[in-house]
């Protein structure tokens, strides 16, 4: 295999039969960036492009890019987490100091069900501050009875995906294996293998995402659908969902709809959003599956698609995750700039910024999409440049 993007790139041209004038032309990346990646003038290229080269070459995008990896988090947040994750090792950095009496089987969950509220609003600093003696509790509990132990993998779940949505990659990968090696059943250990999906295709690794999804996609098949609990047949949809964004992402459009399709198949089957009590941190259900779509359509390029698709999202009952929500939301702002509609980006990048603070600057696809309306301006309002600091654009 070439070493480098330019080499696999040129390889992949060549056997299409395509010059690099065909190619800018068939994919609508500029000349001008292809010739600086063949030449190794660029060693690397937003995803969102090689998808685009893929796409046209008619490769998957992992042909061309073996890993596009998300930036980890800055020092700032390392430091913030720091006690969380030392945590999650069994380091409590004084916290023994604290301990009053036992902890209790009471006390634990409903301080697990006291973060509930910081989680759907996105507060997540203040989950980490609340962490560290939860998890201390929960390692003590889960060495006394069977209840203790699965508060404790609840409790990890909730660690890995906090480190996976801010950009902690390798401490997330530790915990979340160990989440699934603890977890007590087939369902709570899809959550966490749920979670791993989504922090692989951060890292880009686009390859491995879609071989775990697969596996656990058919692991999680009810036999027949009619006879499935709502708890099963969530996880298998959810986990479908993770096939087909991991084939959106590598340019297997064909993959990346039957995955939907079939998802979108259970989520009927349901009639509405459930939240397992295996997996409190997502929802599945029609709502989730058309901000999927939405998302879809907008990793092949289909910004107008994506508008029309935002218009008939199911409102009411459950609501999706935030996350989710806030996902979407990007979608529809990366929509909206791409057709130069850049006012309507930045009220909409602005919503979320107010519903979700903490959540904004840890999103590189929102910096990609400031980027977009930055570079397409000639002056910059101050909302604008608001964006510009909160997402922590490149000068």
């Amino acid at each position: 295999m070439p070493d480098t993007i330019g080499d696999r790139l040129r390889k992949a041209r060549k056997r299409a039969g395509l010059s690099q004038g065909d190619l800018a032309r068939e994919s609508g990346v500029s000349y001008s960036l292809i010739q600086q990646l063949e030449q190794g003038a660029r060693t690397d290229t937003r995803l969102e492009t090689a998808r685009k080269l893929a796409a046209a070459l008619r490769v998957p995008t992992t042909k061309l890019l073996t890993e596009h990896a998300e930036e980890a988090a800055d020092d700032a947040t390392a430091d913030q987490w720091t006690r969380v994750r030392r945590a999650a090792v069994g380091l409590y950095d004084g916290d023994a100091d604290e301990i009053n009496e036992p902890p209790t089987i009471e006390g634990v969950k409903a301080a697990l069900d006291a973060t509930d509220r910081l989680f759907a609003v996105g507060h997540f600093g203040r989950l980490g501050s609340l962490l560290p003696p939860l998890i201390r509790d929960a390692e003590t509990l889960a060495e006394l009875t069977p209840e203790g132990r699965q508060l404790r993998v609840r409790i990890t779940q909730l660690v890995g995906w906090l480190l996976t949505q801010t950009r902690q990659f390798d401490s997330a990968e530790d915990v979340l294996a160990r989440v699934i090696a603890d977890a007590p059943d087939r369902l709570q250990a899809a959550a966490a293998v749920n979670t791993q999906g989504w922090l692989l295709l951060r890292r880009g690794r686009l390859a491995e995402a879609a071989a775990l999804a697969e596996r656990w996609a058919d692991e999680l098949e009810p036999p027949r659908m009619s006879r499935a609990t709502m708890g099963e047949l969530s996880a298998w949809g959810s986990m479908l969902l993770r096939v087909s964004a991991a084939g959106a992402r590598d340019a297997r459009d064909v993959e990346a709809d039957d995955a939907l399709r079939l998802a979108q198949s259970v989520a009927v089957a349901m009639g509405r959003e459930h939240a397992a009590r295996e997996d409190r941190l997502r929802t599945f259900g029609p709502t989730t599956v058309a901000l999927k779509q939405a998302e879809n359509a907008m990793i092949m390029d289909q910004p107008e698609e994506v508008l029309r698709l935002a218009q008939n999202v199911p409102t009411g009952g459950l609501r999706p995750t935030k996350n989710n929500l806030n996902r979407h939301l990007l979608d529809v702002a990366d929509a909206q700039a791409r057709l130069r509609r850049h006012q309507e980006a930045v009220q909409t990048m602005l919503g979320i910024l107010r519903d979700s603070p903490e959540w904004l600057p840890n999103q590189r696809y929102a910096r990609d999409i400031v980027g977009r309306v930055v570079e397409r301006r000639r002056t910059l309002t101050p909302q604008m440049r608001v964006l510009a600091d909160v997402v922590r654009l490149p000068m």
